[in-house]
């Protein structure tokens, strides 16, 4: 129910939430059917938030009535070998639970993850040892590297929440079919320290009863293959996924163009990006800079209705006559119509010099909005 409210409460951590969906779903699912599955993910996200403080102190006895587990035996084969595991997981279900898991593992395994540090340093502090009061071994990125490679080769289980954006220093890597960069540290730890990877889904299976699976994840264990991993985690109970970070973000700006964002520039993946160009005249005098040329982009322009296309738009663009419109409210709405006229949303405005009211109406849709020379 508290869900529910939040639903309608935050306006705009649903575009980012139906957003995502649109991206990771796009041709597979309808836009109705997404913005009921967007929906439902608020509800699950926040009862699995509200579980966690709960979960969090659970007995070892009480948690095996909680918590069903399936295709263990691909963590005891690995240990077999003696070798430590790269546990991929996503921000899915009650993740709190992850920290449980020392319980439900063979006797005697050694566990460890990462996390990230909190701002706040006696928060952080509190939330870290209450992590690790069931022999939990806490990892952060301000630990030399050296100590978690070490943790593995001695047989130890890593677990890496790998499914969030990263930002220029990530590597390129299709993800739901979309070139976007991710986090090479799960591939790296794996070959580094000689182990195994595999995946977990941990997702509500009702009501305070949730199910955590093991997948398997295909060698060699590169990047493209662990996020090929993830999805087939986050599919495996798509609404039970915290789609509240905006995933596919795209890191650009005047100065920082698409070129240098996504590497190779002659890729282009299923799910290309989608960049709407604003033109408030026919500008012949004014032309995209080839920096934000790429052929993973799909490219749409507003041009005045009276008006011709510049001689430079690219064949292959879209083209959108539209009246003369100077009010946020008659922008946004255009913006909202051209963007759900196509399964992928709409991932950045470009356009020579932005109005006022420009402006207002990309940040209400939560579209970036790049100003070029």
């Amino acid at each position: 129910m508290l869900g529910g409210l939040v639903w309608y409460l935050v306006p705009m951590r649903r575009k980012i939430v139906l957003r995502n969906l649109r991206i990771a779903f796009a041709g597979e699912k309808d836009l109705p059917e997404l913005r009921r599955m967007a929906k439902e993910t608020f509800r699950r996200s926040s009862a699995n938030l509200i579980s966690a403080a709960h979960t969090a102190r659970l007995s070892p006895e009480k948690l095996r009535r909680l918590l069903e587990v399936e295709n263990l035996h691909l963590l005891e084969q690995a240990q077999a070998e003696g070798k430590g595991v790269v546990l991929l997981l996503a921000h899915m279900g009650n993740w709190e639970l992850l920290t449980k898991l020392v319980h439900i593992f063979p006797q005697g395994s050694k566990c460890g993850a990462f996390y990230r540090p909190l701002n706040n340093p006696l928060l952080d502090d509190r939330i870290r040892r209450r992590r690790q009061i069931d022999g939990m071994r806490m990892f952060s990125k301000r630990d030399p590297f050296h100590q978690v490679t070490g943790f593995l080769r001695e047989g130890g289980i890593v677990g890496i929440l790998a499914d969030q954006r990263v930002g220029i220093q990530g590597e390129v890597t299709p993800f739901f079919g979309r070139f976007t960069r991710t986090s090479p540290l799960p591939s790296l730890l794996a070959r580094r320290a000689k182990a195994e990877v595999l995946a977990l889904a941990l997702v509500t299976e009702r009501p305070g009863k949730w199910k955590a699976v093991f997948m398997p994840v295909k060698t060699p264990y590169t990047t493209p293959h662990c996020m090929a991993a993830l999805e087939k985690v986050m599919m495996f109970g798509p609404t039970d996924v915290f789609w509240l970070q905006d995933r596919w973000k795209v890191f650009v700006k005047r100065l920082r163009p698409f070129s240098n964002w996504l590497e190779p520039a002659d890729e282009k993946g299923g799910k290309p990006h989608r960049a709407l160009i604003w033109l408030t005249e026919a500008m012949d005098s004014w032309g995209l800079p080839e920096a934000w040329f790429h052929p993973d982009i799909s490219y749409e322009v507003t041009i005045p209705a009276s008006g011709r296309a510049p001689k430079w738009a690219m064949e292959e663009a879209r083209l959108h006559h539209l009246p003369v419109l100077h009010a946020a409210r008659d922008i946004r709405r255009v913006i909202r119509i051209l963007d759900a006229g196509d399964p992928l949303p709409f991932d950045f405005i470009i356009t020579r010099k932005a109005p006022k009211a420009l402006a207002q109406a990309a940040f209400a849709e939560q579209i970036l909005l790049v100003q070029t020379v």
